[in-house]
């Protein structure tokens, strides 16, 4: 299929052959038949993708701040990698769609294959088919104009800036903006009996605005203005102003203080600053300043939006789907009519033509859609995409490699550390982003891109297998891989659950069985590798403290279904970084975490006693500073300690003079696992995997929870 996407590099632009979206839980593909282009959302992005690296950085000060942070923490070669990622990807641009759909996930039972649907959010793309949650997604009526419904999103952000503003029949309401958000809250508040002023700097605006949606438009800098206004109020002012002006100056935000009634309301709905002037309006008036959240409640809310729960019809009325749905409702009713807003109307390959006019204002726009050929639409079966690039010599591949998931870790860890050898070939691409694919493909030279994993599985030419999407697919696909007959390097943690940790089990102890590695990457590192050389094996007594750094609740990672919490996405890391120090695995866990109100349990202590006597702490810490070193190591054995910082620094006292080694950037192993496991593929060298360590470290961790949960002491 064929999707609009930039580079924030250069803001190049370009209608790219990508894989069809791969449908997950809660999802809907919809073929598009129109999309709307949002002249000031999108605007501003193509704006600042077309500066110079300079006015990037001026433009992102906080982005800035996070790449000396990272340069800080990991060096060079780690930040160069983070932000090139970000330049040289393929990014979306549109959140606003109407479109028929063509399947829908297992799960979902409101929509089916044939209904018509208008879609927003991030998904809701420029593209010929989307994937889109459902409560994202109102159902439409066949007989819906399909020009109107693409005004979906602008619709639902209109309609809770009104709500907001929470007015009454015959009251009056001042507009200030009457771009594309404008015009359609004037619409909304005029079909709910509010009495409307409409007010921009842009003289044809506030005339088209006359036309069709106020009572009395008004040209900002016109003299009397405020004069006009209490005259026409009956001289109390504004029950409420809605601001969806886009500036960086004050004036939109005092000019609603100066309209308004006493204890009247303003709600800012536009990227407008808030630093209003107390005197003379705000304070003496008692005024109400609300801000109104984008489409409604749900917004940003992962579990709303992501995993499809609702919140309860009795206490929260109105949510962004249930916006959504009332402005569609107006449109099939005939109580507002916004086709006077769309003055263009583009066929997908001519695109880019759009946001030149938006960015040079070569002439008069408001609403812009764009059009697709639904007769043309790519057969949902193939889903893969080859891409064209010559291809090096593979004679002699030993290893033919398929990537499912690839984030930002694996772009900045796994990808840049295969060899360059004709031994090894990137072959497929698997990410649900459409995008995000063929982003990878295209930087790392894969020779397809997809968004069906049954691509990568199925080819006969792919021998191994990297896993690197979301930690709740770990599991799942190590086993459907295995059962595929390919090696596997997985990303940790191996798995969610200890039913999925079984299967793994009873799949690796078959005869023949393919290579299984996870991506437990300390054990590797340099430092590593000295400290188990100098200190060999033995009884030791270990620490391991990690400040770790607070992750918010509502995170991804946090979710026990999704990201399995902290203890299974990371701290797996530290029970297997000490297992291999002392060589010897653990054979009782007890844990005690500290109580928060938000029950995380990521703030914990872990005391682990080892086969050969050896004894373990891993302190792991939520709760400390950022500016603070993240990992720290203590071993103590046989008269010998030693201390190791952030995989930069090692320490080791004993016999005659300390042995001391610094590197110039962190290095936590990544490339040598990566050498590891691809020499071991490529040999059969199964003794070069430690695939009982790896199974065990997994298994301790389900059992450092087990502890937390029961308060015991769990023997192994």
């Amino acid at each position: 299929m064929r999707q609009l996407t930039q580079k924030l590099k250069d803001g190049t632009m370009q209608i790219l052959d990508v894989a069809v979206p791969s449908l997950k839980k809660g999802h809907i593909l919809a073929k598009n038949y129109y999309s709307l282009i949002s002249a000031g959302t999108e605007g501003s992005t193509v704006k600042a993708a077309r500066k110079g690296y300079i006015g990037k950085a001026k433009e992102r000060p906080q982005q800035v701040k996070q790449v000396m942070d990272t340069l800080m923490e990991k060096g060079l070669v780690q930040t160069y990698r983070a932000v090139m990622k970000k330049l040289d990807a393929h990014s979306p641009l549109g959140y606003s769609c109407v479109g028929q759909v063509i399947d829908v996930a297992d799960d979902v039972r409101e929509f089916k294959a044939g209904d018509f649907a208008a879609c927003g959010g991030l998904t809701a793309s420029h593209a010929e088919v989307v994937c889109v949650p459902t409560n994202l997604c109102v159902k439409l009526d066949p007989s819906t104009d399909m020009k109107q419904a693409a005004y979906n999103t602008l619709g639902a952000i209109a309609m809770q800036g009104v709500r907001q503003a929470d007015l009454r029949l015959g009251e009056y309401c001042a507009v200030n903006g009457l771009g594309l958000l404008g015009q359609i809250t004037c619409l909304l508040l005029k079909a709910s009996g509010v009495n409307v002023i409409g007010i921009d700097i842009n003289e044809s605006m506030v005339e088209i605005a006359a036309k069709h949606c106020v009572d009395l438009a008004i040209v900002r800098g016109d003299a009397g203005i405020e004069n006009k206004i209490q005259e026409y109020t009956g001289g109390h002012g504004c029950d409420a102003v809605i601001i969806t002006a886009a500036t960086s100056s004050l004036d939109p935000i005092n000019f609603a203080g100066s309209i308004s009634r006493k204890k009247g309301t303003i709600v800012v709905s536009g990227a407008v600053p808030t630093g209003f002037d107390r005197e003379p309006h705000f304070y003496k008036k008692e005024l109400t300043i609300k801000m109104s959240c984008s489409y409604g409640p749900g917004r940003y809310d992962p579990s709303y939006e992501e995993k499809g729960l609702d919140y309860p019809y009795a206490y929260v009325r109105w949510t962004e789907k249930r916006n959504m749905k009332a402005f569609q409702d107006l449109i099939a009713a005939k109580k507002i009519d916004i086709t006077y807003l769309t003055t263009h109307t583009y066929k997908l390959q001519d695109v880019p033509a759009a946001y030149d006019m938006i960015m040079e204002k070569t002439e008069p726009f408001i609403g812009i859609l764009v059009q697709y050929d639904t007769d043309k639409i790519a057969d949902l079966s193939k889903r893969k995409v080859v891409i064209d690039r010559v291809k090096k010599k593979q004679e002699n591949a030993g290893v033919c490699i398929g990537f499912i998931g690839a984030g930002s870790y694996a772009q900045s860890y796994l990808l840049p550390n295969m060899p360059k050898s004709s031994e090894v070939v990137l072959k497929g691409i698997m990410t649900s982003s459409s995008t995000g694919s063929r982003s990878v493909a295209d930087r790392f030279g894969f020779e397809f891109c997809t968004g069906n994993v049954d691509e990568i599985l199925k080819d006969p030419e792919i021998n191994t297998v990297f896993i690197a999407s979301r930690h709740d697919s770990h599991g799942r696909y190590v086993i459907e891989t295995l059962k595929a007959g390919k090696n596997v390097f997985v990303e940790k943690p191996l798995c969610l659950t200890l039913d999925e940790l079984q299967i793994i089990r009873e799949l690796c102890v078959q005869p023949n069985s393919p290579l299984l590695m996870v991506g437990f990457n300390r054990r590797y590192a340099p430092l590593t590798e000295v400290i188990r050389d100098r200190i060999k094996t033995g009884t030791m007594s270990m620490l391991y403290r990690v400040n770790a750094g607070s992750i918010p609740s509502d995170s991804w990672i946090q979710d026990s279904e999704v990201g399995g919490g902290r203890i299974l996405g990371e701290v797996c890391h530290f029970v297997d970084y000490l297992t291999w120090v002392n060589g010897s695995r653990p054979i009782s866990v007890h844990a005690v975490s500290m109580k928060e109100p938000e029950n995380l349990d990521d703030t914990l202590s872990i005391s682990l006693k080892y086969k050969n006597g050896s004894i373990g702490s891993i302190l792991y810490f939520a709760n400390g500073s950022k500016s603070f070193g993240k990992e720290y190591l203590e071993i103590y054995c046989h008269g010998t300690t030693c201390m190791m910082k952030d995989f930069r620094e090692l320490e080791i006292y004993g016999f005659g003079k300390p042995y001391k080694k610094k590197l110039l950037n962190q290095d936590k192993g990544q490339k040598n696992e990566v050498l590891l496991f691809i020499k071991a593929v490529r040999e059969g060298a199964a003794s070069l995997i430690f695939v009982e360590d790896f199974l065990n470290s997994t298994e301790v961790t389900f059992r450092v929870i087990e502890s937390l949960r029961t308060g015991n002491v769990i023997h192994l």
